[in-house]
């Protein structure tokens, strides 16, 4: 995620602290933290996708996902 928009982010939120937002700024901060937050996924997912195992005898085998539980 860029510098620019994280600062952006922050502005917004110091603003809303200290005077409120508009209706506008309000929408562009929920696109902004929504932006944020699908960025951040993205890298944690990519994280997750290159970690390995380690197994006591030295060999490596790739992260796997748990099944999901019926019902969740």
């Amino acid at each position: 995620m860029e510098a620019k928009l994280i600062e952006r982010i922050n502005e917004l939120a110091r603003k809303q602290r200290a005077e409120g937002l508009t209706d506008e700024e309000k929408k562009e901060q929920q696109a902004l933290r929504a932006q944020y937050l699908q960025a951040w996924r993205q890298n944690l997912q990519t994280q997750l996708d290159n970690m390995v195992i380690v197994e006591p005898d030295g060999t490596r085998r790739p992260l796997q996902r748990k099944p999901k539980k019926e019902g969740h």
